[in-house]
């Protein structure tokens, strides 16, 4: 196949197979599966999910799940705008992969959508499950992880409750997750601060 039939849609493995995956039926696959399906499904995602994004971004993400701890309400205001956005350009790849536009505009849209929201929502998951397992005595990563995805598996039981369920973990996530960068080049403990305290002068 040509370079340029990646582009431009013509080759049998370019488009075509992204029109098929468009329109392959993913979402009413998922639809029909049966409650206790969705509930295994859900679970086994949100575990491997948490921990590889855990594995992969310690500092980010640890701090990700204590900035949403500390402060939630602030995390789903800043958070809400970002989702809705992150959501709009990823349904707005999908429809241009199934609607013949071609898959240099519609794959990039739905690549970045997904390597912002899969994470995000796992730390929003993470975030709440520790404050879920903070509240029998076991605060940590681990049992965040683990509550975190019983969480998003009894919500499995409902599709409504499942899309509103990983809308606030996602809210949540990606607040948390911008608040930390936006604060990323500040100076928070006592030792980084340029002019040193009134008793060391």
């Amino acid at each position: 196949m040509r370079p340029a039939e990646l582009y431009t849609g013509n080759g049998a493995t370019g488009y075509e197979v992204l029109e098929n995956l468009a329109a392959s039926g993913a979402l009413e696959a998922y639809h029909a599966l049966e409650p206790l399906g969705r509930v295994g499904v859900q679970f086994a995602a949100t575990l491997l999910l948490g921990l590889v994004v855990l594995g992969l971004l310690q500092g980010y993400s640890a701090r990700t799940v204590r900035t949403a701890r500390r402060s939630p309400i602030i995390s789903l205001c800043i958070g809400l705008p970002g989702l809705l956005v992150a959501s709009g350009l990823t349904s707005t790849g999908y429809v241009l992969i199934g609607r013949g536009v071609g898959t240099f505009f519609g794959l990039p849209l739905v690549m970045i959508g997904i390597t912002v929201l899969l994470p995000l929502v796992a730390l929003g998951f993470v975030a709440v499950g520790r404050t879920l397992a903070a509240r029998v005595g076991r605060d940590g990563l681990g049992s965040g992880i683990l509550a975190g995805s019983l969480l998003c598996s009894l919500a499995g039981f409902s599709l409504p409750l499942t899309v509103l369920v990983v809308a606030l973990a996602g809210s949540l996530g990606i607040g948390a997750f911008v608040r930390v960068l936006l604060h990323a080049g500040t100076t928070t403990a006592p030792d980084e601060r340029t002019i040193p305290p009134a008793n060391k002068i």
